[in-house]
């Protein structure tokens, strides 16, 4: 290969390659869920808030359609940081990551880059148009405020039928995810469709369609089950590994 050659691609398969906390029951979870969407002719615009080092991210660009945006929003090295506890986090957690380190990792898989927002999530209502996405990301602040708001921003630029996943709501360290979460279900029309260990997909459309067709995809998957449950008057299916 000559100086002038651009190297190969990454595939999907190499994912793994990639540093994150973005696991397996996910990962099928997103392909199946942005798959589904297009299969049903569902169209719209793709964004997620916190991209670490873009191992989620990767995914969510293969299942970008012609007209469509993708736009990722990350604090990365700013200084930017809105209150103290974020610094904190971001200078304990986050001190190698940098924007340039999304960025090459992401140009491993795609030839181009998603449009980033390098800014606290709070501004992404000023970049991305209301009503015109059809899947949200959020895996930003785990501060209870930041998270609030992270949600209010997705139900605001979420289509009538998108989703919005909500990373480390369960997790013993992330309590304000939890609490921002479950606030929003039992208070703010956020409808729960499923859950597995790591995050909670949710939309302020119509869950039924979405979660009774993976659940029945589910009863053929070599290494997932799903299991619905009635939780606080929703009905949400559960998936785990076997």
């Amino acid at each position: 290969m000559t100086a002038h050659d651009t190297p190969p691609l990454l595939t999907l398969r190499q994912l793994d390659e990639v540093e994150g906390w973005f696991f397996p029951a996910d990962q099928f979870v997103f392909d199946w869920l942005l798959t589904h969407q297009h299969a049903r002719g569902i169209r719209g615009d793709l964004l997620e808030l916190g991209v670490y080092k873009g191992k989620s991210a990767i995914l969510i660009g293969y299942h970008v359609m012609a007209g469509e945006q993708f736009t990722v929003c990350d604090l990365f090295d700013s200084d930017d940081a809105p209150d103290d506890p974020t610094a904190d986090e971001m200078r304990v957690y986050y001190s190698t990551l940098t924007r340039q380190v999304f960025e090459a990792t992401y140009l491993r898989f795609h030839r181009r880059l998603p449009t980033v927002i390098q800014s606290p999530s709070s501004a992404i209502t000023d970049h991305v148009p209301d009503r015109s996405c059809r899947f949200v990301h959020i895996d930003a602040s785990h501060l209870y405020h930041h998270v609030r708001a992270d949600i209010a921003a997705a139900r605001q630029l979420l289509a009538e039928d998108g989703v919005v996943s909500l990373d480390d709501f369960r997790s013993p360290h992330t309590p304000g995810v939890a609490a921002a979460t479950w606030e929003a279900i039992l208070t703010a029309g956020l409808k729960p469709v499923l859950i597995t260990e790591s995050k909670l997909y949710g939309t302020w459309g119509s869950p039924e369609t979405l979660r009774d067709t993976l659940a029945a995809h589910l009863t053929t998957h070599p290494t997932l089950w799903g299991v619905t449950e009635d939780v606080a008057g929703h009905t949400l299916l559960r998936v785990h590994s076997r």
